[in-house]
């Protein structure tokens, strides 16, 4: 039986989370949830989309984590704007939050806006935070049935960014059985093996982002 207090939370979310869709749809803005594991890569990530296509796109990141701003200042120091939200012990980023944290830009001036969530498969998936698209990093240094475990995030997410690919030769990660178990739960997820050590993979990625970022503004 579903607790009705949850229930309420998540109709509170997704309700601001509409209103959040109509505001970032309104300037254009293309949105991605960036969802994983810790550990798994989604601030290195960023680090280098950040960095190699700043000449491309004005991009911004609302950064979810428990404490500290550590990541922000990561993603900054590449030249984008940042801002931390600290959940104090929270499990994911809401609609709210990001609402909150939306004052500290000028929407006017974003052309992409990355929210990296909280690490964690289960909480963060189940919060719409306005987002266009979820994106649902694996790094090999994790287990290859991990979408088999965590079947929602790569049910809902749009891509799903393997990461870490130049340490397959060091750990037990089997790719086709990854992507195995992700497509059969989402026959349209897009797939990226990648490494932000190497460069491998990026390419492939950045050029996802293109053609999201041309779709959203029409």
């Amino acid at each position: 039986m579903e607790i009705p207090v949850v229930r309420n939370v998540l109709e509170a979310n997704d309700k601001m989370a509409v209103q959040l869709k109509g505001l970032f749809a309104r300037h254009g803005i293309l949105v991605l949830n960036m969802i994983s594991s810790p550990g798994a890569g989604k601030t290195s990530v960023l680090e280098r989309t950040l960095s190699d296509l700043r000449g491309e796109f004005r991009m911004a990141v609302i950064e979810g984590d428990l404490q500290t701003d550590n990541d922000a200042r990561r993603v900054a120091a590449t030249g984008a704007k940042a801002v931390q939200i600290n959940t104090d012990g929270g499990c994911h980023l809401d609609s709210n939050m990001i609402l909150e944290a939306l004052s500290n830009f000028d929407l006017a001036d974003i052309d992409i806006l990355f929210i990296e969530n909280v690490g964690n498969l289960v909480c963060p998936v189940e919060f719409d935070c306005g987002e266009d698209h979820k994106v649902a990093l694996l790094s090999v240094t994790e287990g290859d049935d991990k979408p088999e475990k965590y079947p929602l995030l790569f049910n809902l997410s749009k891509v799903m960014l393997l990461n870490k690919v130049d340490l397959l030769p060091y750990v037990d990660f089997d790719v086709e059985r990854a992507k195995r178990f992700a497509t059969h739960l989402n026959k349209e997820l897009t797939i990226f093996p990648m490494s932000c050590r190497s460069g491998e993979g990026l390419e492939g990625w950045y050029d996802w982002l293109r053609t999201a970022r041309a779709a959203k503004r029409g």
